[in-house]
């Protein structure tokens, strides 16, 4: 995949985009939880109180509350608030907010935040929940409450004052005394004593009658807005990447199927009979499309999932970690099942490719064939052999939609039963004061998004292995080495020779085959002249034509064009001196116009009738309803078979080529229209090369050199009058088409 997509420019900034906006989004989605958590642990639970730090707190409570605490921690309180007094200026607006403040109280200073605000919600949840447990009003307590009265010089009563004693004591003595409780509420938890903590200091403000109803709101608007802003950034990266994805995407299948199209279209005949066409057609759309949706979707799920699987594990494991072996139990039953379907499935993905190329090939076939299907009937048949490839596409592709089809229920079952788990363990964490109900809500969103990442990978797991085929195929193509090269330093043309072609000792095999299909061919047709070649079905007569043009390479022997050997020389200046008509005539979709401009969309409209008229074609084209502009339908189908040859015929005489390549290109025409179009080459192209390729004496029996083939070998080459003097074969061939007396008057 990777040396496939090297190949194509400028996608190192659309990828790196893309992934900083998956950072971007996979960071919105998992503080989104954050906010849900905090919506209910401290905007409903804790009435939006975020820590056990009172903004504002009495005289009295401030100095009842740092008795509770060691020195280290009085000092960090008495940094942290400042005394205001009914005297200062700043006190009528503190009494706005807490209308029933006393003359004196502390206000906590601005400036305190980040550790030193968690060090004092520290310091106050200590003194907080000392008070509570020497208070004595919960039972659950009383164990830390004998504990400590065991250590006091003095009995304390259940409803003493802690704070008064403590004061009575040495600062070292306190101190000591504190460290010891602390030390046995280690097992109490962390949530509880918060929680106990924020409910102090919530009730603390209703007793100065700040308005706790109206803080609450006010938080949950905040953490609304907060978790709104958040959502919007995702949707709007998710936005912008989907743009780059799709960009992206669709450029890369545009520059494969122009890479696949561009070294297609330099296949020799070889290289084609080894792809096959249908397979050339699957590969070029059905093949990038694999690749291409891969790309769409797995950028995003490859860097995308990874972030939030770990990003969500960790999240969550910082909220709780007893909960862990929930989510690794969910992600090992995950990845095992994801781990058997990849193994299952992944052979079958390249099955189904070649499934795709037989299908192909067998409708081509038949659309192509629907004429000899109809004349024999075939229809049974082609149903048939049609439905036997569609059957293996189908039972293949049914077999791997039912695997892939059972990623949902086991994702289902993996997602409902970590949800039902860690409702159920989280419900007695919630008990036991270890978690609270925020956490819970939290940690099941964390969970879903960490066996969501899984299975995302597990959709890519079925989606690499069939573009990883794909992209084989693809490259299978693009480092194809072509069996017929251009040279580094092509030759020039011999002036005087332009125009010749000649063929020393060539022979020619066709690949995988076990004997020649021409041998040892040698003839030289001149410039000015017309050369036919005329033998038996099946002798070699089109391929010998065929290599002219390189469609095939001679096995021995060497073929020269204006003096040069056509290796020596690119394709592109051979072919520029050829106009090649085929054996079977071939139209494009367009216009008469556009056919015959086909070798020189430049020439002007002159040379287009010029060519018409040689051809023989100017009368019917004239006499249809759009002339020139007649559009002419897919492969020709809308003109009879000698209107074809003849727009072939006028196409390939159109940009004025040196030398004319003629595939048994008259057969479809009548005697009168075969004699009117040589007699037109014979007058027009007085100066070029023609070499002919026919079954009828009468197309090249004046011809000024006549090679006759049989089983690929030259058993005549002459005149028409020496031949059938000297020549069996020739002879055999004029006999069985003219009568003696036809050939003696020619």
């Amino acid at each position: 995949m990777f040396k496939l997509l090297k190949k194509i420019d400028n996608l190192v900034v659309p990828m790196i985009l893309i992934t900083l906006l998956l950072f971007v989004q996979a960071w919105t989605e998992l503080e989104i939880p954050v906010h849900t958590a905090n919506i209910i642990n401290v905007g409903i639970q804790q009435g939006g109180i975020e820590q056990a730090v009172a903004d504002v707190i009495s005289e009295e409570e401030l100095t009842k509350l740092t008795a509770l605490m060691k020195s280290d921690e009085k000092s960090l309180v008495e940094r942290s608030y400042t005394l205001v007094t009914s005297a200062d200026a700043g006190y009528a607006e503190i009494k706005e907010k807490y209308p029933e403040i006393p003359a004196k109280v502390y206000v906590l200073n601005e400036e305190i935040s980040g550790n030193d605000l968690s060090s004092l919600a520290g310091a106050f949840s200590n003194a907080i929940l000392l008070d509570t447990v020497m208070a004595g009003t919960n039972d659950s307590y009383e164990n830390y409450r004998k504990q400590l009265t065991s250590l006091m010089d003095e009995p304390f009563a259940s409803n003493g004052d802690l704070a008064g004693m403590l004061a009575g004591y040495d600062s070292a003595k306190a101190d000591e005394f504190i460290t010891t409780a602390q030390s046995l509420f280690t097992n109490i938890s962390k949530s509880l004593v918060n929680q106990a903590a924020i409910s102090y200091i919530k009730t603390g403000y209703e007793a100065l009658g700040f308005n706790v109803v109206a803080k609450q709101i006010l938080y949950l608007v905040i953490e609304g807005l907060l978790m709104l802003g958040v959502t919007a950034i995702s949707t709007v990266s998710s936005i912008i990447m989907s743009f780059v994805q799709s960009r992206m995407g669709a450029r890369v299948g545009t520059t494969l199927r122009k890479l696949v199209f561009n070294k297609v279209i330099t296949f020799s005949n070889e290289e084609m009979e080894k792809f096959s066409t249908a397979s050339l057609i699957t590969r070029t759309n059905n093949d990038v499309m694999q690749i291409t949706g891969m790309l769409n979707m797995g950028l995003r799920h490859i860097v995308y999932s990874p972030i939030m699987a770990v990003g969500g594990i960790i999240k969550a494991v910082k909220l709780n970690a007893s909960l862990s072996w929930i989510m690794c139990v969910a992600v090992i039953f995950v990845t095992v099942a994801v781990s058997s379907l990849f193994g299952t499935v992944t052979p079958k993905f390249k099955i189904m490719q070649k499934n795709n190329d037989r299908i192909n090939l067998v409708v081509r076939e038949i659309l192509n064939g629907l004429p000899v299907i109809r004349a024999f009937s075939t229809f049974d048949y082609e149903r048939e052999r049609f439905r036997d490839a569609n059957e293996k596409v189908r039972s293949l592709g049914v077999w791997t939609a039912r695997m892939m089809g059972l990623m949902g229920p086991i994702m289902m079952l993996t997602m409902n039963g970590s949800s039902l788990a860690i409702v159920w363990f989280g419900a007695r964490s919630v008990n036991l004061g270890g978690m609270q109900v925020g956490d819970i809500t939290a940690y099941i969103n964390y969970s879903m998004q960490v066996i969501m990442s899984f299975h995302m990978l597990s959709n890519m797991s079925m989606q690499i292995p069939r573009a990883l085929v794909s992209s084989g195929r693809i490259n299978e193509i693009l480092d194809s080495v072509n069996v017929i090269q251009d040279p580094e330093k092509p030759e020039a043309f011999v002036p005087e020779k332009m125009g010749e072609v000649e063929f020393r000792n060539v022979s020619f095999t066709y690949p995988d085959a076990e004997s020649a299909v021409i041998e040892d061919i040698t003839f030289t047709a001149k410039a000015g002249e017309t050369t036919a070649i005329i033998g038996g079905t099946g002798c070699g007569k089109s391929t010998l034509l065929n290599l002219i043009p390189r469609f095939f390479d001679a096995t021995e022997g060497e073929i020269l064009v204006n003096g040069v050997n056509i290796k020596n020389m690119t394709q592109h200046d051979l072919r520029k001196e050829l106009g090649y008509v085929p054996q079977k005539g071939l139209l494009f979709t367009g216009t008469i116009e556009s056919n015959i401009r086909f070798g020189n969309a430049e020439m002007d409209d002159e040379e287009v009738l010029r060519a018409a008229r040689i051809a023989q074609g100017a009368d019917f084209i004239e006499n249809m309803p759009y002339g020139y502009y007649e559009p002419i339908a897919q492969g020709g189908t809308n003109v009879s078979g000698g209107q074809k040859q003849r727009l072939s015929i006028a196409r390939a005489v159109a940009p004025r080529p040196n030398i004319y390549l003629f595939d048994d290109s008259f057969s479809a025409l009548d005697f009168k229209t075969d004699a009117a179009l040589r007699k037109a080459l014979n007058e027009e192209l007085t100066d070029a090369t023609k070499i002919i390729v026919a079954q009828r004496i009468s197309t090249i029996m004046h011809a000024e050199n006549i090679i006759v083939l049989e089983e690929g070998k030259i058993v005549g080459q002459g005149k028409h009058e020496d031949l059938l003097k000297n020549c069996e074969v020739y002879k055999e061939i004029a006999y069985s088409q003219l009568s003696e007396e036809e050939l003696e008057n020619d």
